[in-house]
């Protein structure tokens, strides 16, 4: 998918960021109301183990949605037996290119994801939007999750078909108070090898982004002289 010079990832995600896949256990940054909706369908979406056996049964006979379903929902031993079963299922996806490590990412599995990586996920897979698991768990503050990737070779710098990268994501869901948003910013900017100049499609670096999307951009000027910053070529 192509997008044109003048288009603002950020803003389509500030509109319809509702329709992009994320773990049960994901926190919304939007408006309150919608903190308050989430908050209400958190609250109904708890379910019992009973409730997790019985969706499992229902996708035993599709062992590719099982499978990406298992890692959302940090389903450990279905996605062991799952994988110990057929290893090339760590590599599946749904229509819109999210795989297993994408949804474990996002849900901010830890242990979905180090088990992912070690049967064999590719650290850096893409969706049609261009989107890693790391601009997955950037997006979500899951900042944990961001270390292991980082530490597995994750692409620090990519980019989207938007042309944001993990630090535009983490820095532009940074006004949220229910999420590891600072520890996300904290854990980029100390990258050495991080490139804080990229520009997204909207002509937009990260630390614009943060100065105007909520309260940590004094992150950016706290590492400015002391970050190793690779040119941008």
């Amino acid at each position: 998918m192509e997008f044109p010079e003048d288009f603002n990832q950020l803003e389509l995600l500030n509109t319809h960021g509702h329709l992009i896949p994320r773990g049960a256990s994901s926190l919304w940054t939007g408006s309150k109301e919608e903190e308050e909706e989430v908050e209400e369908d958190d609250e109904e979406g708890e379910r019992s183990e009973e409730w997790y056996l019985e969706k499992e049964e229902t996708l035993k006979d599709n062992p590719k949605e099982l499978t990406l379903w298992a890692a959302e929902n940090n389903r450990l031993s279905t996605l062991h037996r799952l994988l110990a079963a057929h290893p090339l299922l760590v590599h599946c996806c749904d229509e819109d290119g999210y795989t297993p490590l994408h949804r474990a990412a996002y849900g901010g599995h830890v242990e979905a994801v180090s088990g992912l990586l070690a049967a064999g996920s590719k650290v850096n897979p893409r969706t049609i939007d261009g989107w890693t698991p790391l601009h997955s768990a950037c997006r979500w503050s899951r900042v944990t999750v961001a270390s292991l990737l980082l530490q597995h070779g994750a692409e620090l710098n990519g980019q989207t078909n938007g042309g944001l990268t993990p630090l535009h994501l983490a820095a532009s869901h940074a006004s949220s108070v229910k999420t590891d948003s600072a520890h996300t910013l904290e854990l980029l900017l100390s990258q050495r090898h991080l490139k804080p100049g990229l520009r997204s499609s909207s002509g937009e670096t990260a630390s614009e982004v943060a100065r105007r999307s909520g309260p940590h951009h004094f992150l950016f000027e706290m590492v400015e002289d002391c970050v190793s910053v690779v040119p941008v070529t």
